[in-house]
């Protein structure tokens, strides 16, 4: 999901609804669902046609369509619950193609925690935040609601974040590949990603760093904040923790931007440490159960 298609959909804005529900027991309400990045073309080509990625992730190449008739073609690493989606510059539309470019979802896992969420941008002093509701065409060029969302602003230089929960029509349709409700009011993200995960080393993303410019670094926290995330100042930025993911940022200029550093949890440890060179990034894997994948521009 990039920002371009987000605000084609903010464009068709419908109003979220539900009745706002009680956050989890430590406060949470959003959890990180999925960043995205726009990489160096050698780097993304070299992604794409890995014989090890393919072993290591659930991994994917998959082209969706969303609000308005918008497309995307992603490079998908995907987790029990979380995911990381990968772009080439200049394979998206209008800004999100530039590299360093990226955005990240937040998400609900109960039915109305991200109407409470959105009461809580208000009290962080967002008075005019951006609500609408995302679809997905499954090829038939019927629309099919797919999540809730909301933004804190809808300007941004190269990153943004957004607030999302799933739909229920969107789980009731059997082309979206989901998993019964574990729970009522289940629109979790374990529900919402198939189990390919369990056939292969990588679990789940724990940890990702970006570097964004200021001002999309002071439209994200609002939003980190009022999800439960805490969040941190360290020298250059701001760590944010919550839901099992630490997200780092830095603060730089525009043209330093970009997906730094992504790490995450194996399905079980290993006993050795593999290096694997993917154009210009490396995924260091073990040992242990936490693998680390570093980019370079």
């Amino acid at each position: 999901m990039t920002r371009i298609s987000l605000a084609l959909a903010a464009g068709l804005t419908i109003g979220l609804t539900g009745a706002a529900a009680a956050a989890g027991p430590s406060g949470q309400l959003l959890y990180y669902n999925h960043a995205y990045g726009v990489l160096d073309t050698e780097t993304a080509d070299a992604i794409e046609h890995s014989d090890y990625l393919r072993e290591f992730a659930n991994f994917e190449v998959r082209t969706s369509t969303g609000a308005g008739g918008q497309t995307w073609t992603g490079r998908y690493l995907l987790g029990r619950e979380t995911y990381l989606e990968l772009f080439g510059a200049g394979e998206l539309p209008g800004q999100d193609s530039e590299l360093g470019a990226g955005g990240m979802g937040v998400s609900a896992e109960r039915d109305g925690d991200l109407d409470t969420a959105v009461e809580r941008l208000h009290e962080q002093g967002v008075t005019e935040p951006v609500e609408f509701l995302q679809t997905r065409d499954f090829g038939d060029g019927v629309p099919v609601p797919w999540f809730d969302a909301v933004l804190t602003t809808d300007q941004y230089d190269r990153f943004g974040a957004w607030g999302m929960e799933y739909r229920s029509e969107y789980f009731a349709d059997p082309r979206g590949n989901t998993e019964p409700a574990n729970y009522p009011g289940d629109v979790g993200r374990e529900r919402y990603l198939n189990d390919g995960y369990r056939e292969h080393l990588m679990r789940d993303v724990t940890g990702v760093h970006l570097a964004v410019t200021q001002r999309d670094l002071d439209n994200t926290v609002p939003l980190l904040r009022a999800g439960g995330f805490a969040v941190l100042p360290v020298p250059g930025g701001v760590v944010a923790k919550g839901g099992g993911t630490t997200l780092r940022f830095d603060a730089v200029p525009l043209a330093e931007t970009g997906l730094r550093q992504v790490e995450f949890s194996l399905n079980h440890p290993v006993g050795y440490r593999h290096t694997e060179p993917i154009g210009h990034s490396e995924l260091v894997v073990g040992p242990g159960a936490r693998a680390v994948w570093t980019f370079t521009r």
